[in-house]
């Protein structure tokens, strides 16, 4: 490991060491609490990815280390960090302080006694089989677990499976299995990819609804080449 990453951690981890170490009596009940906002970003369950990384079965092993994920910071992956009690809890407090540069978009939990509850949960849930254990005993339900996963889009109806997409003076015109084609501003159109399992089928890109107010949409493709073969420009 370079030498610079080794002095930036320890010296992220000494400048903490005023915020408190990790309290052995935080509860782990309150800290489910505290859980759902993690939630949004991550799962529980082994590979299921998010914004961030799952979390299952890291407790005791090395950052940076979930398989399948790739969006770690470099100074992460190349840091020598176990997950535990007291790294942990200096991550919790201030990560940015920690490592430098990394992704995760967390400005950190300054109450040590909230700190200490969550810890004292995570420990449990990133534990092997940790996403059973925290249900099993109610700490959290089924959903929490799973985390904020997108809908699944194998299988949806005609009204939403595109069969052609035409752009045309700051329009796309999109059309969908049912007959239908409507126009939409090209500001409000996202084009994304789903490779997940449970993602569109390969070239059957899918529109979803993305605003309240039906003018938004997000069309989701299995493949990030199906876009251009997709997308026409076309009067």
């Amino acid at each position: 490991m370079p030498r610079r990453s080794v002095c930036t951690l320890l010296a992220g981890v000494l400048a903490l060491a005023g915020t408190g170490s990790a309290n052995a009596d935080g509860d782990p009940k309150a800290g489910a609490k505290s859980y759902r906002a993690c939630a949004a970003c991550h799962s529980l369950e082994p590979g299921v990815h998010l914004t961030g990384p799952s979390l299952a079965d890291l407790w005791g092993k090395k950052a940076a280390n979930a398989q399948g994920f790739a969006r770690y910071s470099r100074e992460l992956q190349t840091g020598d960090l176990v997950w535990d009690e007291n790294t942990l809890n200096a991550w919790l407090a201030y990560p940015e302080r920690l490592v430098p540069g990394n992704y995760m978009v967390f400005r950190g939990i300054e109450d040590n006694k909230a700190r200490a509850d969550l810890i004292a949960f995570l420990k449990e849930a990133m534990a092997t089989g940790g996403s059973k254990s925290v249900v099993d005993k109610g700490l959290i339900n089924k959903e929490t677990a799973m985390g904020q996963r997108p809908e699944p889009l194998r299988d949806v109806g005609p009204g939403q499976q595109v069969t052609a997409i035409r752009h045309c003076r700051g329009t796309y015109f999109v059309t969908t299995a049912d007959g239908k084609e409507r126009p939409y501003w090209e500001m409000n159109v996202r084009l994304k990819t789903d490779t997940a399992s449970t993602g569109p089928k390969p070239n059957r890109p899918v529109i979803v609804g993305a605003g309240m107010m039906g003018d938004r949409v997000s069309i989701v493709f299995a493949d990030p080449a199906e876009i251009t073969t997709t997308v026409k420009s076309q009067c």
